[in-house]
């Protein structure tokens, strides 16, 4: 469980992985067309955004065949980028603190999700994949609003976000790939079945931080 907990104590922390020096300075003066450095910042994005990363982490936790984690993941890829792309090209803009207020309720409703909530309370479950394909929509928005602070010169604009987009998707092959070894490798452990359920409420517990927190900076901070 050590990622799982590293991971919840960084959503604790309550610091916001947004974009910060050199590579603001970077995004605040560029020009052109820099296919490789917004590459890059998008996998960097993706492995240091905790909140998306716990998510991945609640989507693929009783997913055994490669198979199922490639059609979750793709859903997941499928909704982020098309709202990454189209916040920062079309200028949709929403409210950043709202956006990742809701990215910390898709981590508490995976946890819910994997304690057999839904079909406790409902008698059913909601469609997974279309759960994952709409709160990767909402990730996206999550991704867009840490661009659209920057005010993009449009010289470039659409190859520079497109690149980011795919680092964006590169970095979660490589958490997915880390996170992934380190399940295999815990699902083998007699552990495994016994702190399944501690760890989808520590999961649980770490979106409601990160809900709480959103919420308290838009009331605090006005509407962005």
């Amino acid at each position: 469980m050590r990622i799982l907990l590293g991971l919840c104590l960084a959503a604790c922390s309550a610091f916001a992985h947004g974009v910060q020096g050199r590579d603001a300075e970077f995004l605040k003066n560029v020009s052109g067309v820099h296919a490789g450095p917004f590459m890059y910042l998008g996998a960097k994005h993706m492995v240091t955004g905790y909140d998306h990363l716990l998510f991945l982490f609640g989507v693929i936790f009783f997913l055994f065949r490669m198979r199922d984690v490639a059609a979750y993941v793709t859903c997941f890829a499928i909704g982020h980028s098309i709202t990454l792309l189209a916040g920062v090209l079309t200028g949709i803009h929403v409210n950043p603190y709202i956006v990742d207020a809701l990215i910390g309720l898709s981590v508490v409703y995976k946890a819910f999700d994997n304690l057999d909530g839904f079909r406790t309370l409902l008698g059913f479950e909601p469609n997974p994949k279309l759960a994952v394909l709409g709160f990767g929509l909402i990730h996206g928005f999550g991704l867009a609003t840490k661009l659209q602070d920057f005010n993009l010169n449009k010289d470039g604009l659409v190859p520079n976000i497109v690149s980011f987009n795919v680092g964006v998707e590169l970095g979660q092959l490589v958490a997915l790939a880390v996170i992934l070894t380190f399940m295999t490798q815990w699902r083998r452990t007699s552990g495994f079945v016994r702190h399944a359920v501690a760890a989808n409420v520590l999961l649980m517990t770490a979106g409601f931080v990160l809900i709480g927190y959103q919420l308290a900076g838009y009331a605090w901070g006005g509407p962005a």
